[in-house]
C-alpha cells in the first residue's frame, strides 16, 4: 500500500481490522488481566504502580457506561465479554501522548542538512516523492515539524515532491492532528519565521488558537496503525522513518521484534530517528549510528 495512500482518506483503519490476539487467558487480579492484554496488544506494560493512572484515564469512559469503579470495569471487559468493543476506548487511555513542535531538535538539523538532500538525490529521475514516517505520531507536533523542514527546504534548495504518513494507535490523539489546531502554548519551540510562515492565526472564538496552512495539511496524511501487528501495509521504501519516543514503554523483546520490522521498510541510505534514550535498542548490522539517536540503513 502506498505511502501516498496508506488509509482511506482522513480515516482511520477498518475497525474489523486485522485479527487480534485477544484477552489473554490467565489468572489473576482484573488488573493484571488487563496489564497482560495491553501488553499483548499494543506493547505497552502496565504495572500495578500504573493502577492509580489506569483508574484516572478511564473515569471518563467508566462513567460514560454508568460503571462506578476499576474492578467493575474489569469485570465487565472479562466477564460480561466487552473486551472488543472497549478496545479502543482502552488504548486511548493507556498511550501516552507527550508530543512537542521540534522535540530533540538535532533531528530536525539532520533531517534538513543530511537526510532530506540524500533523500532527494536517491530519488532524483524517479518520479517518487521523499517519503518520511512519524510512527508515532501523537497529537502531530512532530509530523508538522518534519513538514515544515521539507516545505522550508523546498523553498531554499528548489522544489520536489514529499509526502508524510503520521501513525498512532490512540484514535482521540489522531483527531487533534488532523485539525492540525494548537494553543499558542505549545509554540514555544517555533522559530518566529516558522510561524508566520506555516501557521495561521484564529480570530474571535478561535483567539488564541493557531492551524497548520493547507499547503502543509495537504502533504501529510494521519492513520491509526498498531506498531506491534508488525504486519501493516506501508511501503519498503521509506526515506526516513520517526521512532521516537515510545521504545521506552515496550520489552526488550518487542523492541528487538518492532526495529527488525521498522528497518524492513527503510530504504538502503535511509534514516531512522529514535528518542534519545533508546538508541541502544538499534542493534541490527545494518543500522550504522551516525549521530544522537540517529542511524543510517546500510547495504
Amino acid at each position: 500500500m502506498s505511502i501516498l495512500s496508506p488509509f482511506p482518506a482522513d480515516e482511520a483503519e477498518d475497525p474489523d481490522g486485522p485479527a487480534r490476539r485477544g484477552a489473554p487467558r490467565r489468572a489473576g487480579s482484573g488488573f493484571a488481566r488487563f496489564a497482560a492484554f495491553v501488553e499483548a496488544e499494543i506493547g505497552v506494560r502496565l504495572s500495578e504502580a500504573k493502577r492509580t493512572m489506569v483508574d484516572g484515564r478511564l473515569r471518563r469512559r467508566m462513567s460514560q457506561l454508568g460503571i462506578s469503579d476499576l474492578d467493575s470495569y474489569f469485570r465487565h471487559l472479562f466477564e460480561d465479554g466487552a473486551l472488543d468493543e472497549e478496545r479502543t476506548a482502552i488504548f486511548d487511555a493507556v498511550t501516552t501522548n507527550k508530543t512537542d513542535f521540534f522535540r530533540e531538535s538535532a533531528h530536525f538539523d539532520h533531517l534538513m542538512d543530511v537526510a532530506a538532500p540524500a533523500a532527494i538525490a536517491r530519488r532524483s529521475g524517479t518520479g517518487q516523492p521523499v517519503k518520511v514516517w512519524s510512527a508515532a505520531a501523537s497529537t502531530g507536533p512532530e509530523a508538522w515539524s518534519i513538514a515544515m523542514c521539507l516545505a522550508s527546504l523546498a523553498d531554499r534548495d528548489g522544489a520536489f515532491n514529499w509526502a508524510i504518513l503520521a501513525t498512532d494507535i490512540n484514535t482521540e490523539v489522531l483527531a487533534i492532528a488532523r485539525r492540525a489546531i494548537y494553543p499558542e502554548s505549545m509554540l514555544g519551540p517555533l522559530r518566529p519565521e516558522d510561524r508566520q510562515r506555516w501557521l495561521m492565526q484564529g480570530h474571535g472564538d478561535h483567539r488564541g488558537s493557531w492551524r497548520i496552512v493547507p499547503e502543509l495539511r495537504r502533504r501529510v496524511r494521519f492513520g491509526q496503525l498498531n506498531l506491534m501487528d508488525l504486519d501493516f501495509s506501508i511501503d519498503t521504501d521509506i526515506d526516513v522513518v520517526f521512532l521516537r519516543n515510545v521504545l521506552i514503554y515496550f520489552s526488550a523483546e518487542d523492541q528487538t521484534r518492532l526495529i527488525d520490522h521498522i528497518s524492513c521498510h527503510l530504504a538502503v541510505g535511509g534514516t531512522l530517528y529514535l528518542g534519545h534514550s533508546e538508541s541502544m535498542v538499534a542493534h541490527r548490522s545494518d543500522l550504522r549510528q551516525v549521530g544522537p539517536a540517529t542511524f543510517v540503513k546500510a547495504e
